[in-house]
C-alpha cells in the first residue's frame, strides 16, 4: 500500500498550487503543469508498488549482518536504489548544474512519500544522500561540489551525517572527534561515531561521511564545532582505505533494512578528511542537512501513517464481523467491519492523522521552493522564517501522529493486526523511530518555544498568523466551514496568547518554569497549525463542490471532497479542543512533573 495518487495529486496541485505559475513560487513550477506532474508521481509509484514494496518485508526479517568484515544486505536494496537513481528521483530537485533535473522540491517529496509509504528502509538510503550533497552545494569548495555532488546524485556514493558519539547524543557541545590539520591543507581525524544511519556498506562505490569535529584550538561547545567531508575510500577504484572502521551495528526496533552503524574514524589507518567552509562553523552548516531531514522525518511519519491507514482501511471493507446493533437475528448476513461505528471513527482518525500530517509536511516543501527561486528577497524572508518556524512542528507532529494512525491500524484488523502476517505491525515498528531520530520531540519542544516562537521579536508568530488568517477569510463563506473558522479562530487567538506569556517568562528569568511543558506546547501549536490546513483543505474541496453543483459529476470525486470537509469536521470537533486544554496547562506555568524528588518515582 502506497499513499493514493488523488490524494498526492489534490494536496499538490488543488491545495498547494504546483502547477500555477505565480511571481512568488519556484520558478520551475511554471514547468510543472498538472499533467507533467501527474506523469512523474505516476512513474514514481510504478517503482514503489513493483520494486520497493515487494521487498519490505523479507528485508524486516534480514536485518543487514557482518561478514569477513563488511556489511552485508539482501541484494534486493541495491537494485532498488540502482533504479530510484537511474530514474533521476534522487537528483530530481536539484540544479541542472549540479546534475539535477530542476524539478520543485515539493513534487520530489510527493515522490518521497510513495517511496517511503512502500520501503522506508530503502528509501531512506537516497534521503540521507539528498541531504549530504545538498550540503555540498551549499557550502562546499566549487572543487567539492564538482567532485561529489554529480557522484551522490547518479548513486555512485552515497551520503551520511555523522554527528553523535558515544558519550554525546543530542548533547553535541560534548563531541570529541578531533580533526588535526595537515601540511596539504587537509586534516587527519581521529574519534568515534554513533547511530550512524547508512555508514557502512556495499551499495555504492563510496560513502561520502559529513563529519562534526574540532580543531586542538577550538573553542569549547558548539562554537569550536567544524565540519569535514571523509571519504569511505581515498580512491573508489583502488578501494583503498580511508582509515574510516566499522566497529558493530545496532539492532533496531524498525527500519530493519537501513544499515546503522558505529564508527571509527582513524583508529587504524589514518582518517583524512576535508574541511567544509569555514572553521568553527560546522554546525551551522550541519543544521542545513539536520533541518532537510527534520522535515524528511515527518515526510516519512506521514507516509508510513498512509500506509497503515491504507491497508486498514481496505482490510475494513473486505472484513465481515458481527451485525448492525439494529439486527438481533445470529443467523443474519455479517456486515464488513467499516460498517461498525468504532470501526469508522478508527478509520477516520487515521486519515486525519495521516492526511493531515502529509500535507504539513508537502506545505513546508512548498516553502523550500519558495526560498530557493523567489526573486523577491522579502517574500524569499519570509518563507524563511516560516519554514524555520514550522519545521521542528513537521518533524515532531507527523512523528506523533502519524505513528498514532499505525496504532489504530492495528486495532482496526484486531488479533489479525498483532501478527506478522499483516504487514501492520511492522509499519508501525519503523514508524516508532520518528518521535526520536533527528531531535527528540522534548527537543524540538524546547527550540519552538526557547527560540523559534520569539525569533526576530516573534516576526515568524506573526507570519504564521496571517498565513491563517488569510485561509479563515477564504473560508468563511461556505457554511459547512464556519464552525470551524470560528474555533480555530478561538485556538489561534488562545495560543497567540500564551506565546506571549511564556516569552515574557523566559525574559522575566523564569525559562525553567516556561519550558517545562515545552512538549506539552510544540503539540498543541502543532494540532492548531494541522487545523489551519485542514481548514485550506477543507475550504477547496468546498470551492470544488460549489463550481460542480449545477454540472454531473462522478460520485468519486464528489465523495472525495466531501470526505476532505468531514474529515476537517471530526479534526475541530474530536481533536481541537484538547490541544486547547493543552495550553491552558502550559499557560498556568504548572511545576508537577518539577516539584518530584529523584527519590521520590
Amino acid at each position: 500500500m502506497t499513499v493514493p495518487l488523488k490524494e498526492l495529486e489534490f494536496t499538490l496541485l488543488d491545495v498547494l498550487g504546483l502547477d500555477r505559475c505565480e511571481p512568488d513560487q519556484n520558478a520551475t513550477a511554471s514547468t510543472s503543469s498538472r499533467e507533467t506532474v501527474l506523469e512523474v508521481l505516476a512513474s514514481a509509484k510504478k517503482l514503489a508498488l513493483n520494486t520497493l514494496a515487494p521487498s519490505a518485508q523479507q528485508l524486516d526479517i534480514n536485518e543487514p549482518r557482518i561478514e569477513s568484515g563488511h556489511v552485508i544486505l539482501p541484494p534486493e536494496t541495491g537494485q532498488a536504489l540502482r533504479q530510484l537513481a537511474d530514474g533521476g528521483f534522487v537528483a530530481m530537485s536539484f540544479a541542472e548544474e549540479d546534475g539535477g533535473l530542476g524539478l520543485p522540491f515539493s513534487l520530489s517529496q510527493g515522490c518521497a512519500a510513495l517511496f517511503a509509504s512502500a520501503n522506508v528502509s530503502i528509501y531512506s538510503y537516497a534521503l540521507l544522500t539528498q541531504g549530504a550533497a545538498n550540503l555540498i552545494v551549499h557550502f562546499g569548495s566549487p572543487e567539492q561540489r564538482s567532485r561529489w555532488v554529480p557522484e551522490l546524485l547518479e548513486g555512485r556514493a552515497f551520503g551520511t551525517m555523522c554527528l553523535s558519539e558515544p558519550h554525546a547524543g543530542s548533547s553535541l557541545a560534548d563531541i570529541s572527534t578531533v580533526a588535526t590539520p595537515r601540511s596539504d591543507g587537509r586534516f587527519s581525524l581521529r574519534g568515534r561515531k554513533m547511530w550512524i544511519s547508512g555508514g557502512e556498506h556495499e551499495l555504492s562505490d563510496n560513502i561520502v561521511h559529513l563529519v562534526l569535529a574540532r580543531t586542538p584550538d577550538a573553542p569549547p561547545g558548539v562554537k569550536g564545532i567544524s565540519l569535514f567531508l571523509v571519504p569511505r575510500f581515498r580512491d573508489a577504484k583502488t578501494r583503498e582505505s580511508n582509515g574510516v572502521t566499522l566497529i558493530g551495528l545496532n539492532h533496531k526496533m524498525g527500519w530493519r533494512g537501513h544499515v546503522n552503524t558505529a564508527l571509527a574514524f582513524g583508529d587504524q589507518d589514518e582518517c583524512i578528511g576535508e574541511l567544509i567552509g569555514s572553521l568553527h562553523q560546522g554546525l551551522s552548516y550541519m543544521f542545513l542537512m539536520m533541518n532537510e531531514a527534520r522535515v524528511t522525518v515527518g515526510l516519512c511519519a506521514a507516509a508510513i501513517g498512509f500506509a497503515g491507514f491504507q491497508y486498514s482501511l481496505s482490510y475494513a471493507k473486505e472484513r465481515p464481523q458481527g451485525r448492525k446493533i439494529s439486527e438481533r437475528d445470529p443467523r443474519s448476513r455479517q456486515v464488513p467491519i467499516i460498517e461498525h461505528a468504532d470501526v469508522k471513527r478508527m478509520l477516520l482518525a487515521q486519515k486525519v492523522f495521516s492526511e493531515g500530517a502529509l500535507d504539513l509536511v508537502l506545505y513546508c516543501a512548498r516553502l523550500v521552493d519558495q526560498l530557493r527561486a523567489c526573486p523577491d528577497k522579502s517574500q524569499q524572508q519570509r518563507s524563511a522564517l516560516l519554514l524555520d518556524l514550522l519545521t521542528p512542528v513537521a518533524k515532531s507532529w507527523p512523528g506523533e501522529y502519524a505513528l498514532e494512525a499505525n496504532k489504530l491500524a492495528i486495532q482496526v484488523a484486531g488479533g489479525a493486526g498483532y501478527t506478522r502476517d499483516l504487514p501492520l505491525e511492522r509499519l508501525y515498528r519503523d514508524n516508532r523511530l520518528n518521535p526520536i531520530h533527528e531531535g527528540t520531540l522534548g527537543i524540538h519542544g524546547l527550540d519552538l518555544l526557547g527560540r523559534k516562537v520569539s525569533m526576530q521579536g516573534g516576526v515568524a508568530m506573526l507570519i504564521l498568523q496571517q498565513e491563517i488568517e488569510q485561509t479563515l477569510r477564504a473560508s468563511e463563506a461556505y457554511p459547512s466551514l464556519q464552525l470551524m473558522c470560528r474555533d480555530l479562530k478561538r485556538a489561534l487567538n488562545q495560543l497567540l496568547e500564551v506565546t506571549q506569556i511564556l516569552v515574557a517568562a523566559q525574559k522575566n528569568g523564569d525559562a525553567e518554569d516556561a519550558l517545562a511543558n515545552a512538549t506539552l506546547y510544540l503539540d498543541a501549536f502543532g494540532g492548531i497549525t494541522v487545523a489551519w490546513r485542514w481548514l485550506a483543505r477543507a475550504q477547496i474541496a468546498a470551492h470544488k463542490i460549489q463550481m460542480h453543483s449545477n454540472t454531473p459529476t462522478a460520485n468519486g470525486d464528489e465523495n472525495f471532497f466531501q470526505g476532505k470537509i468531514k474529515a476537517c469536521e471530526y479534526f475541530r470537533r474530536y481533536e481541537l479542543p484538547r490541544y486547547l486544554t493543552e495550553l491552558e496547562l502550559v499557560a498556568a506555568l504548572e511545576k508537577t512533573p518539577l516539584n518530584m524528588l529523584d527519590t521520590e518515582f
